[in-house]
């Protein structure tokens, strides 16, 4: 009988390319969606909420798109353009993660550094080095790599060139990009993820599909999901390709999973729940493990009148091309009801249904430990694959402090309270028979948040002493939840006092 972690288990940190790298114009990178997300530090909290870029439009692409190829391009009002330097200290951040005892690091590649234009002749030798040198470093620190292939960043050019996901030059694109990754990193990568979040297309469409919002009218949904089906069918051919160039990879789908329960034992409001559960998470992890486009799809196209254009084969492609694990990031549960003026409070992606049972952070995100247990036993039920969490972790504002010997600290009680709760549950999880194979806390060093495109709203085990503008030392100081996750990691998950 099972009684905690299993031996090996993969105790791990997330980071994204875009928001912890910077360096977004040396070493022969290319301009990506994400740097050209304007942001200014004097917005009141009212003005960031208003101003975070869910969706991009016309103006202010072409505004940041003119900035970025200026003379003097601006790194304090695009913070995605500063992240937290890990381009210029990446092995000082390998050594913290090395001295805290992980197991795995799950990172993003920069498409544009690949590949500058994403379809140039011939991919970027120097961005190809940087990866395969801080890889090659992990892996000598005795730490897994977890890369995740395209988190929401692609080449600008794609967008100019052919609009972006809407076309299959896109698709044709990022095939090429990820042999060339499996060529180059093959051997020093040990798990992969085509997407991050492929869900974020519908729900953040600059993001996740790169769709400008009013450039596509009334046509807006239908690209959407269009969008979205050209990266499942980039999803499958790569699947396709890394069994072949690399046998016995592991290939996996992730969403951003939106827990939910019914409000009220409402009939109503239960089939809603199974609704917002089919229609905001199901429907990816079912056409990317399953291998096919669910029926309940098919009623809401209609309703929404979207029609997919397939081409031939693709329905073969993604039936014979499935995933060899699901992941998902969890950071908040939320209710479904049919009750149009239920609260609603912030979330992941979303705006979400307020639960009276639970308490929020500072940002609004509704903290549910034992959601996730539920979401592992959903998730392992349904596909019966090997799970991992991709991403779990608590944004809060840490103040940095001076320690009686003089050093810099950081109290994270709170952060230790909130991963200490997820990671029982997850414990829980395991016992009830759910295949976990790994958990990687996000923004495990101090990044810019990609929601609010913050430094202060912070993740990390590791402070990052830059601020929204991106000035400060750059130092990296030890919170307490360093010290907590170090001793986790030491003891399997056992000690969590």
């Amino acid at each position: 009988m099972k009684t905690g972690f299993p031996e090996g288990f993969l105790w791990g940190g997330a980071t994204a390319s875009s928001q912890v790298e910077g360096g977004w114009n040396e070493g022969g990178k290319g301009i990506d969606t994400q740097d050209l997300r304007y942001f200014d530090a004097a917005w009141t909290p009212e003005e960031r909420k208003a101003q975070k870029n869910r969706r991009m439009n016309h103006e202010k692409f072409v505004t940041a798109l003119a900035d970025a190829r200026g003379t003097n391009p601006s790194v304090a009002h695009y913070p995605f353009r500063h992240g937290s330097d890990m381009y210029h200290r990446w092995r000082e951040d390998i050594d913290l993660f090395a001295e805290m005892g992980l197991r795995i690091y799950r990172t993003s590649i920069s498409w544009s550094r690949i590949y500058p234009n994403g379809d140039d002749a011939e991919p970027n030798a120097e961005g190809i080095r940087f990866y395969r040198e801080m890889f090659e470093y992990c892996q000598s620190k005795g730490i897994k790599v977890f890369v995740t292939i395209l988190h929401y960043n692609i080449p600008v050019h794609l967008i100019e060139a052919y609009g972006g996901w809407k076309s299959r030059r896109t698709v044709d694109a990022y095939v090429r990009y990820a042999k060339t990754l499996f060529e180059h990193l093959g051997d020093v990568v040990d798990y992969w993820l085509p997407f991050n979040e492929i869900n974020a297309g519908r729900f953040n469409p600059y993001n996740g599909v790169c769709l400008i919002e009013d450039e596509e009218g009334d046509a807006y949904n239908q690209a959407i999901f269009q969008c979205l089906h050209h990266q499942f069918v980039a999803n499958a051919l790569t699947v396709k390709a890394a069994h072949e160039m690399l046998p016995g990879s592991m290939v996996g789908a992730m969403i951003a999973r939106f827990t939910t329960y019914p409000a009220t034992c409402k009939p109503d409001d239960v089939m809603q729940m199974i609704l917002d559960d089919q229609y905001s998470n199901w429907f990816y992890l079912d056409v990317m493990a399953r291998g096919a486009y669910p029926a309940y799809m098919d009623r809401y196209f209609e309703k929404q009148g979207i029609h997919i254009e397939m081409e031939q084969g693709d329905a073969q492609l993604l039936a014979e091309h499935t995933v060899d694990f699901t992941a998902f990031s969890y950071y908040f549960s939320q209710v479904s009801t049919t009750d149009q003026g239920w609260a609603k409070t912030e979330g992941n992606l979303v705006f979400a249904n307020k639960n009276p049972y639970l308490e929020t952070s500072y940002w609004g995100w509704q903290m549910d430990p034992v959601g996730l247990r539920v979401t592992l036993n959903q998730v392992y039920d349904r596909y019966q694959l090997p799970v991992f969490i991709a991403e779990n972790g608590l944004g809060a504002i840490d103040t940095l402090e001076v320690g009686d010997d003089g050093t810099r600290v950081v109290h994270d009680s709170y952060r230790i309270d909130y991963l200490r709760g997820h990671i029982q549950q997850m414990r829980e999880a395991i016992l009830d028979g759910v295949d976990l194979i790994g958990y990687t806390i996000w923004g495990f060093i101090d990044l810019v948040s990609c929601g609010s495109m913050e430094m202060k709203k912070r993740y990390g085990l590791i402070y990052v002493d830059l601020d929204d503008e991106g000035r400060g030392t750059g130092d990296r100081i030890r919170k307490d939840s360093f010290a907590w996750y170090q001793k986790c990691i030491a003891t399997n998950g056992e000690d969590l006092a």
